[in-house]
């Protein structure tokens, strides 16, 4: 993708969700903020023995699931990492985080995540919800999946939700117009990159379900339509 689409596309994203966080509460009813998906939390519960768990939410926006994560890790002095692009996204997850009472439990740090760097064998948890479709290229995609991977401790967990078969139509007339997303893969090459990343972890899922989302772009209503594939891993313990 040249550099010049790539700006325009991270603009017309920037525009969207900081109009998105203005205008709608985290976990306001009958909003994609309404609640974290359930098995984000599952996932952690199968790691949680007592000790203090370290954890990554990539793409973690205003929390919508690092917040019921920082309130699980909270009685035992674990930690949510949270990293985003934007600015506006990480002043009001920090808010959010005082709100609730997590506020000590959660580290923020602004990084695009084509260029974060992950730190080597540190995180127990890894999540990456709805933000891998916005790395700037499949190098890029091959990377931070690499990054994540080494990243994680023997026995530790990622849990990703990616959007694939991304397609914008108009909302009124279901024409079909520009898709603007950084990276757009069908669910099959998605499932190959991540399989390749993370060849020789345990597959603890594998699915896909179809989305429709509402959102503007500028004054236009329009629906992303998107096949969403979970695909959660654990990394095998040394020597087993």
């Amino acid at each position: 993708m040249n550099s010049a689409r790539l700006q325009r596309i991270r603009r017309e994203e920037k525009a969207y969700h900081e109009q998105y966080f203005e205008e709608h509460d985290l976990y306001e009813k009958d909003s994609w903020l309404e609640e974290p998906d359930e098995r984000v939390l599952e996932y952690l519960e199968m790691l949680q023995d007592g000790k203090p768990l370290r954890m990554l939410d990539l793409g973690c926006g205003v929390g919508r699931n690092s917040i019921p994560l920082a309130r699980k890790l909270q009685p035992t002095g674990g930690k949510v990492v949270c990293v985003d692009l934007l600015d506006k996204a990480l002043e009001q997850l920090e808010a959010n985080g005082g709100k609730y009472g997590v506020k000590e439990v959660i580290e923020t740090g602004r990084a695009d995540i084509s260029e974060y760097e992950v730190p080597g064998n540190t995180f127990d948890y890894i999540l990456a919800a709805s933000s891998l479709e916005h790395v700037r290229s499949e190098s890029a995609l091959d990377k931070v999946l690499a990054g994540l991977a080494a990243g994680t401790k023997d026995g530790g967990i990622n849990f990703i939700l990616m959007n694939t078969n991304i397609r914008e139509v108009d909302a009124e007339t279901g024409e079909g117009r520009e898709t603007l997303i950084e990276l757009i893969l069908t669910k099959e090459q998605a499932l190959e990159k991540l399989r390749q990343a993370y060849a020789g972890w345990e597959e603890l899922e594998v699915s896909h379900k179809p989305l429709d989302i509402e959102i503007n772009r500028g004054e236009t209503p329009v629906i992303m339509k998107t096949d969403c594939l979970s695909y959660a891993v654990r990394k095998r313990e040394a020597g087993r």
